[in-house]
């Protein structure tokens, strides 16, 4: 059997791992391995999305836990780099963009483990997220690419990458999705919220959250919409701490249009997305998960590195004094109109694991072409 890592170091990782990793299962070659770094834990939130996606309590868990970007990663990539040593991969695969993707990535490239990036070739052309210099040198050690969409080829071409290290594959995310939309659409979260029409709001980005000014921007907005159709705020740790130390929260949550919740698992949150009049967010999934479904999501960010949810699906960029306007216009009963993206289809894990199979199968010839400086 091929021991494949699969890499997780945030919650959203692990739904892109998660249909993989039953792909693998699947297969009489493959024997897929979970490792979860613990860049973000949270024990209650973690159980939950296990259970949600079906997966196993991981294999390996590194605990590194919360820290600046340059000691977090320092500590993911000497905790792999031990894993590595006790309990050898025969390939790594990681997902997404957060500090556990580039870490582990550099440590299979740097010990000539054959190393894959699902979800790779996402570009905002912004610099001054830390996200982007993750998706970029991640894409630039892994010996396989496996990005989402065709805008992310041809980011990945522009770069230089060679043709025979890309393979398209779709939306992972997606897969996800579809697997578990039975489930979703019987979840009746908002019902259990007692509410029938309303928005749905997620921020968490630094650029969001830590000025003080463009936060109570946001709370302002969100007020405002709220006096026409009720906000449901599922309220991340690190968002309700910056919103104390502005002297938000208590206000935010006394206010009877706005229902600041606890933090839900993947299947309640997705029904209560799928309900919405429209999404208010700065995250990055649920632009795809809104555009499959048809849902107006108001990406409040000045760039997104999925573009194709512009070009292609129901998500707009606006800026956070936009944010009232914008709801009102989205949250129109003619709006939703599901997207139609080549791939984004919920069979992304078979072609990963065909495209994986057939790059393991000449692995050794690969590994001297990609790494020829390596000894």
């Amino acid at each position: 059997m091929t021991r494949i890592h699969l890499i997780a170091g945030a919650r959203p990782n692990f739904m892109k791992v998660a249909p993989l990793y039953h792909a693998l299962t699947a297969t009489p070659w493959a024997e897929p391995v979970l490792v979860h770094t613990g860049q973000h834990y949270d024990a209650a939130m973690s159980d939950a999305f296990f259970a949600d996606l079906a997966l196993p309590a991981p294999d390996h868990h590194l605990g590194v836990g919360s820290a600046g970007h340059a000691e977090q990663t320092a500590r993911v990539m000497s905790g792999y780099d031990a894993l590595c040593d006790r309990a050898p991969p025969d390939a790594t695969v990681v997902v997404g963009d957060v500090n556990s993707t580039l870490a582990c990535a550099l440590v299979a490239a740097k010990r000539r483990i054959p190393v894959a990036h699902l979800e790779a070739g996402l570009r905002a052309g912004d610099r001054g997220m830390p996200e982007e210099i993750n998706r970029i040198l991640t894409d630039h050690a892994c010996d396989l690419l496996w990005p989402p969409s065709d805008d992310a080829v041809a980011n990945l071409r522009a770069e230089g990458i060679p043709e025979h290290r890309i393979a398209l594959v779709g939306n992972i995310m997606i897969d996800s999705l579809v697997a578990l939309w039975p489930r979703i659409a019987a979840e009746g979260t908002a019902a259990a919220l007692g509410l029938s029409r309303y928005v749905v709001a997620t921020f968490h980005r630094p650029a969001n959250v830590d000025d003080p000014a463009c936060l109570r921007t946001i709370v302002g907005e969100l007020r405002r919409v709220a006096l026409e159709d009720p906000v449901v705020l599922p309220l991340h740790p690190r968002t309700a701490a910056r919103l104390e130390a502005a002297e938000l929260l208590e206000s935010l949550r006394a206010d009877c249009g706005v229902r600041v919740i606890e933090p839900l698992g993947y299947i309640a949150f997705l029904n209560l997305v799928s309900g919405a009049a429209a999404v208010v967010t700065d995250s990055g999934g649920i632009q795809e998960e809104t555009s499959y479904l048809g849902i107006p999501c108001l990406t409040v960010r000045p760039n997104t590195e999925r573009p194709v949810t512009v070009t292609h699906g129901t998500n707009r960029l606006i800026a956070p004094a936009e944010i009232a306007e914008r709801a009102r216009a989205a949250a129109a009963p003619d709006c939703r109109r599901p997207a139609q993206i080549p791939l984004w289809d919920g069979r992304t894990a078979g072609r990963v694991e065909a495209s994986l199979r057939a790059f393991l199968a000449t692995a050794g010839d690969t590994a001297q072409t990609v790494h020829p400086a390596n000894g």
